[in-house]
C-alpha cells in the first residue's frame, strides 16, 4: 500500500527525529527472512533499545540529508532495514549476532556521525564492548585502589588483634 505524502511525510519527521540522538546506523539486506525471523529480529532489538525499522530507501535518503549519517546514502540500495541506536555498538550487535543464526540477513554497512563503515566495519563494531560494559570496567578499576587501601588500613588492627591473642595463648600455655 503506497503512502500519501502527509504519511511519507511523517515518516521522514520520525526517522529524522531517530537519527537526531544517535550514535549509530546500521543497514542490512532482508530479503528472504521470514515472518517469524523479522519478528524475533524485532524483539531483540526492542530489548537492546535499538529502532529497527524497514523504509523505503527514497523516504531514508531524504531523512538522512543533512546529517552526520548523510554518507550513508551510498550503501541504500536493495530491500533494506536499518538499525539506529544511540549506542554505538549495540545495533551492530543485535543484526550481526542475528545474521549469525539467518544466513539471509545481509549486513551492507554502516555509520557513526560522520564515518561510513562497510559490512566488514559493523561486524568489527559488534565486537566492542558496550558503553554500559565500559563503564562497569573503569569503575572496577577506578574502586581496585580504594579496596586495596581500606583493605590495607584494616589490616593493622587486625594484626594487633592477632599479636595480642597469641601472647595470651602463650601465657595460658605456659600458666597451664
Amino acid at each position: 500500500m503506497a503512502l500519501n505524502r502527509q504519511e511519507k511525510a511523517a515518516v521522514i519527521e520520525e526517522i529524522t527525529s531517530q537519527l537526531a540522538g544517535a550514535q549509530a546506523v546500521v543497514v542490512a539486506e532482508y530479503r528472504g527472512l521470514s515472518v517469524e525471523s523479522v519478528t524475533q529480529l524485532r524483539k531483540e532489538a526492542r530489548a537492546a533499545g535499538v529502532y529497527l525499522r524497514v523504509l523505503k530507501n527514497t523516504l531514508a535518503k531524504r531523512a538522512i540529508a543533512g546529517t552526520d549519517f548523510e554518507g550513508l546514502s551510498d550503501k541504500m540500495v536493495g530491500p533494506l532495514i536499518y538499525g539506529i541506536s544511540s549506542d554505538p555498538v549495540a545495533a551492530a550487535k543485535v543484526l550481526v549476532n542475528f545474521a549469525k543464526t539467518n544466513d539471509k540477513l545481509i549486513l551492507t554497512g554502516g555509520a557513526l556521525p560522520g564515518q561510513v563503515m562497510g559490512a566488514d566495519g559493523v561486524k568489527a563494531l559488534a565486537t566492542m564492548p558496550s558503553r554500559d560494559e565500559l563503564l562497569s570496567k573503569l569503575l572496577g578499576t577506578m574502586q581496585a585502589p580504594i579496596a586495596t587501601f581500606v583493605r590495607t588500613l584494616n589490616e593493622v588492627p587486625t594484626k594487633f588483634v592477632r599479636g595480642l591473642a597469641a601472647v595470651r595463648d602463650q601465657k595460658e600455655s605456659q600458666a597451664a
